[in-house]
């Protein structure tokens, strides 16, 4: 700031607070008062010439205080009063600017000097009352409302924020007693209803509620959203069946009312009324006018329910209605994604998850769950051009990198689903539990591309997370058994592994093999040997048995277990050198 500029605002606001302390000394002269007891001078005679100079003051302040420069208000103002004392609106701006400056003593004093002189002006009332309210006096704010409206003409409609007032302070009584007034003011009013009933609620007087409701029914007869408000009213409060006539005339009277037939179809199912409930929810759902939000949100209701014989028809048949409803709209189909995903029928939930997108559905677990059911499908292909569009319409999101690297893994692209595998774990931030499952696959993608260096940690840090991670511990011992290195951190993680999962014909073939590679060959044989009685066992499994009786000297055995593992899938290339020449290759 200026120097000279400042001087000149130190002076304004030394002046301005100097002369309202002369003023207030004054007021002190004349009368020995309490203080913030206001009492003054109503019938000071004033000369033409002091209302004229006040008159001048006063709207030269007016424009100061408009340009927001308060100081020169204030000291403008404070002259209008020593020329006019009894100038009441110059006490009311001054209580303005004392507010702006947070003063609220002083700014009340002033307001209620104002209100003094001029008993019949609400503005002076409002004023007093926001103070109090800022103070959160809200007793002396609800007194200068009830004052304001006894004494000012067209009040009536500050009676909404007195009531207010009495809501917040709870006193229900009292709000309650205030609308009483405002319907005797301006009539019937849906809202004021509503405020009543809430506050009748809340003291647990639901029979005055009802009573509230009922009013406005008697008074417009012919208006349903009454009769639905008192029904939800009853409903929420476990009075459902005193609900249900009230439905039910409405629904005779006009059929097409999808709410009341929603309502009652609802109160039904809850009492075991099956059929009634189910005709009830087809005829809303057969209203063409029905909002989709709607539907789906009943619709989803079933949906949480599933796999549930007792609902499946019902639930398709709506899921159909509101396709037929509603042929273009993509959440019409998502929500039919949902009930078939729910019921396990990928083919029909994708293809309406992907109908969806087509309409331009941009809902992430609509995308996510494409790729999740491409991927279960082994449909890699599928998954990698919906998977790379995904991520361009969410490239924050570490579940489409997940999907969409995993799919890259299984198509042998190993260098993509590093790169996408790699930017998901980065996007998992803090989640360190996804973090891990990025770090599993990684280790597979890492080993297969040779980068054993790279392979191992991630590994290792996906188990540093979780130990007991069962896929990790697999993959990893059966990797390095493979690769013939860390041999004793392989058998002691496959070791876990078996002891956690005895039964599993995967797990045992591991620590078999970790055994095989070590030389451990009898102790190897029996657990290769719990692994081969499981069902549906793949061909390296077999394979593996034919290798250990090979190195324990069961020659036509071994050969027996390489040819049964050749007519499955997943064998060595050389399977059929071993047959032929009888002899095992590694």
């Amino acid at each position: 700031m200026h120097r000279k500029v400042f001087r000149n605002f130190i002076f304004v606001l030394f002046l301005s607070v100097t002369l309202l302390q002369s003023f207030n000394v004054l007021g002190q002269k004349k009368s020995k008062k309490k203080k913030n007891e206001v009492k003054v001078e109503t019938k000071v005679v004033v000369s033409e010439e002091d209302r004229r100079k006040a008159e001048m003051y006063h709207a030269e302040a007016e424009k100061y205080f408009i340009l927001d420069d308060i100081a020169k208000a204030f000291v403008l103002y404070q002259r209008s009063l020593e020329s006019d004392p009894a100038n009441a609106t110059a006490y009311y701006k001054i209580a303005q600017i004392y507010l702006k400056s947070n003063d609220a003593e002083k700014a009340v004093f002033n307001a209620q000097k104002a209100i003094e002189l001029d008993e019949t002006n609400k503005y002076f009332y409002l004023l007093l009352a926001d103070i109090y309210t800022k103070k959160s006096n809200f007793v002396e704010a609800a007194n200068t409302y009830e004052q304001m409206i006894a004494k000012c003409k067209n009040a009536d409609e500050y009676l909404f924020e007195l009531a207010a007032i009495y809501i917040y302070q709870e006193n229900y009584d009292k709000a309650l007693g205030i609308y009483n007034r405002i319907e005797d003011k301006f009539g019937l009013n849906e809202q004021v209803i509503a405020q009543k009933q809430k506050l009748y609620l809340k003291q647990s007087k639901l029979d005055m509620a009802i009573a509230e409701g009922q009013k406005l029914i008697d008074a417009y007869p012919g208006d349903s959203r009454y009769v639905l408000m008192l029904a939800e009213i009853l409903i929420s409060n476990n009075k459902s069946e005193k609900a249900v006539p009230y439905l039910e005339e409405l629904v005779s009277n006009n059929s097409d009312n999808a709410r009341a037939l929603l309502m009652l179809s609802d109160y039904y199912r809850k009492h075991d009324d099956v059929e009634k409930a189910d005709t009830y929810l087809n005829r809303a759902f057969g209203i063409p006018d029905l909002e989709i939000e709607l539907k789906i949100q009943v619709l989803a209701t079933f949906i949480q329910k599933l796999p549930n014989a007792d609902i499946e028809s019902l639930a398709i048949s709506l899921g159909g209605k509101i396709l037929t409803a509603h042929p273009d709209d993509s959440r019409a189909y998502e929500i039919n994604g949902d009930l078939y995903m729910s019921l396990n029928r990928d083919d029909d939930a994708l293809t309406n998850y992907k109908r969806a997108i087509e309409l331009g559905a941009s809902n992430f677990n609509t995308w996510q769950n494409v790729l999740q059911m491409e991927i279960k499908m082994e449909n890699y292909k599928e998954a990698i051009k919906d998977g790379d569009q995904a991520l361009e319409l969410f490239p924050n999101q570490a579940g489409i990198c997940w999907f969409l690297g995993n799919a890259y893994l299984a198509s042998k692209n190993y260098e993509m689903a590093s790169e996408i595998l790699e930017r998901g774990k980065k996007l998992s931030n803090s989640n360190e539990e996804l973090k891990s499952y990025f770090n599993g696959q990684l280790g597979d993608t890492y080993n297969n591309l040779k980068d054993y260096k790279k392979s191992d940690e991630s590994y290792e840090a996906a188990l540093a997370y979780n130990p007991d991670n069962d896929y990790v511990l697999n993959n990893y011992s059966y990797f390095l058994s493979l690769r013939k290195e860390k041999l004793d951190l392989a058998k002691k993680m496959s070791f876990k592994l078996v002891s956690r999962n005895p039964d599993n014909a995967t797990y045992l073939d591991t620590y078999a093999w970790v055994l095989f590679v070590r030389g451990e060959y009898a102790e190897s044989k029996i657990y290769i040997e719990k692994a081969v009685s499981s069902k549906d066992i793949s061909g390296t499994i077999i394979e593996h048995y034919g290798d250990i009786l090979f190195k324990l000297g069961d020659v036509d055995l071994a050969v027996q277990q390489w040819l049964k593992a050749k007519g499955k899938d997943e064998t060595s290339d050389l399977i059929d050198k071993k047959i032929a020449d009888r002899k095992l290759y590694e």
